[in-house]
């Protein structure tokens, strides 16, 4: 999901005819508003297999990571781009923001934290 829509979708979505700046920011606010909602219940589901399943240590410092990065993003990324999309919807052109590099560092440490965690649950 985090490849499919951070480094698919969320790019490619602003090309395609009569995507406006604003419509764009419109569909990408509710695609990562699901996105999130379905890590969060799927960071719930591992934790607790995690917990139950009594995994080694890699794998259950690998979740603690994954889990770390994803409320980085959402408590303290997201409040950022979400004011910034607010004022762009708004009608202002608002200076460019580092908070959206910030946001694909965090996603990409997200894509090599989930190969670790399948490559050791794997071996």
């Amino acid at each position: 999901m985090v490849l499919a829509i951070s480094f698919l979708e969320a790019p490619l979505k602003f090309r395609a005819p009569g995507v406006t700046t604003v419509i764009g920011l419109g569909i990408g606010r509710l695609v990562f508003r699901a996105l999130n909602v379905a890590e969060l219940v799927l960071g719930v589901l591992v934790i607790v297999g995690v917990v139950l399943a009594g995994v080694p240590l890699g794998p259950a410092v690998t979740v603690a990571v994954l889990v770390a990065l994803l409320i980085v993003q959402l408590a303290v990324v997201r409040p950022v781009l979400n004011r910034r999309s607010d004022r762009v919807l708004a009608g202002e052109d608002p200076p460019r923001s580092r908070a959206h590099l910030v946001y694909i560092g965090l996603e990409g440490a997200k894509v090599v934290a989930l190969v670790v965690l399948g490559v050791l649950l794997l071996a």
